[in-house]
């Protein structure tokens, strides 16, 4: 039995990105749900900003922009579910990272599942591809 590499690469790394997740929920490091995800953002304690790919056209514009304007990295990312039970909540359709440290562990492993080419590590970067969510060619289904 062959194993992908590729595939094994990819699990692992999402792996990684939920329990650092819920590490930094566990340490009070995460702003979730949308108004405080938000305030965070414009309070300028956003380090990273995560949007689940399941959450509506508007919520992914809306962040996307938000996160541009005031510098903040942004990523598109696993689903509303998920993301809520990794951090120890209900369903989530945005959260926020408040650790800068955390975030870019976050945006290394993120960076893995995508092209190398993709995954910015400074400030304002897009570490993941967005469905609808995108600018300039990003869009997933464009």
């Amino acid at each position: 039995m062959e194993i992908d590499e590729e595939a094994l690469q990819q699990v692992t790394a999402k792996k990684k990105i939920y329990s650092m997740l819920g590490l930094a929920a566990k340490g009070g490091r995460i702003a979730s749900g949308e108004f405080m995800t938000e305030k965070t953002i414009k309070g300028g304690g956003a380090f990273l900003c995560i949007v689940a790919e399941d959450a509506s056209d508007n919520t992914k514009k809306m962040f996307r922009n938000m996160c541009e304007f005031y510098n903040v990295p942004f990523c598109c990312f696993s689903d509303k579910d998920t993301l809520g039970h990794w951090i120890g909540k209900e369903f989530r359709a945005s959260l926020a990272i408040l650790d800068e440290g955390m975030a870019k562990a976050v945006q290394k492993h993120l960076g893995t599942l995508l092209d190398p080419g993709q995954a910015g590590m400074g400030k304002g970067s897009r570490c993941m591809k967005c469905r609808n969510g995108g600018k300039n060619g990003e869009n997933e289904n464009s």
